[in-house]
């Protein structure tokens, strides 16, 4: 195809962001903080290697995604505790946010709710940055390892995928059929993932992630959550996934309470007030 005689004006339009930093209102780190140094543990689950589990979060608590023993990274789901259809919405806070997401960021829900479910207030990995090859930690631009595309590629079936964990562990704690279950399950938080995009042809791709035995990832409920995660069958996804040749380690999900006047004068968000006429 020949080159337009205007092709490098067109290419030196300014770059827009789509949603300029001081659209949001800005979370209220310091009473979020503040609430995390009186937070005590109310609840803990352990997610096996290769495996999901979920754990239920009050509105006004902390969830800590925790590394406890080695370099393991996790696919996290979140749902409206008691509705199915409010879920994380992966691609609308990456949009808001950017690709990787990290301390005063929030994880948005899906439409028509589309609320903030969590903020992140505290991450022990968030002096990473951007390295030299423009990757980062905890991305909203991978969907999960999954059955379909490991069969698509390589012709065989693995069970162990994210996908698979994660739509088993729903499935368990809803009393949900794995068909009704995996119906829910979506695109997730990469936690502790370290992600990019090539610079040459913009290939998404994933290095060994620089998690370590103590590193956390600590979200404070804006609403009742229930959240799974899965501890991927890819370990630190330093080489591959969706296979059991990798080596993998446990996370965990802890819950911690506030004391409750350390809280005074937050309200868990209401649902969008976009009043869902369409034009109609």
């Amino acid at each position: 195809m020949t080159q337009p005689s205007d092709a490098d004006a067109r290419r030196a339009a300014p770059p827009v962001l789509v949603y300029p930093d001081a659209s949001l209102t800005p979370p209220p780190m310091d009473l979020y903080l503040r609430a995390a140094q009186s937070a005590r543990e109310v609840a803990r689950v352990t997610v096996p290697l290769r495996d999901a589990a979920a754990i239920e979060v009050p509105a006004g608590h902390i969830l800590r995604l925790g590394c406890p023993e080695g370099p393991q990274v996790g696919d996290l789901n979140l749902f409206a505790r008691g509705d199915l259809s409010e879920r994380f919405f992966s691609g609308k806070t990456r949009a808001l946010h950017g690709t990787h997401v990290s301390v005063g960021d929030r994880l948005w829900s899906c439409f028509p709710h589309f609320r903030p479910m969590a903020t992140i207030i505290a991450d022990s990995l968030d002096w990473y940055g951007t390295d030299a090859d423009g990757g980062s930690v905890h991305d909203v631009i991978g969907t999960r390892c999954d059955p379909y595309t490991h069969r698509l590629l390589s012709g065989e079936d693995y069970d162990r995928c994210c996908h698979s964990n994660l739509t088993r562990a729903l499935a368990a704690h809803e009393g949900l059929s794995l068909a009704e279950a995996e119906a829910h399950v979506h695109d997730v938080l990469n936690v502790f993932m370290c992600t990019g995009f090539t610079r040459d042809s913009g290939r998404y791709f994933m290095k060994a992630s620089p998690v370590r035995a103590g590193d956390h990832l600590d979200l404070f409920a804006e609403i009742d959550l229930l959240a799974v995660m899965s501890a991927c069958p890819g370990g630190d996804c330093g080489a591959g996934h969706s296979s059991d040749h990798a080596a993998c380690h446990p996370l965990s999900m802890t819950v911690l309470r506030p004391e409750p006047q350390a809280l005074k004068g937050w309200d868990s968000p209401q649902r969008n007030g976009y009043a869902s006429g369409h034009g109609a």
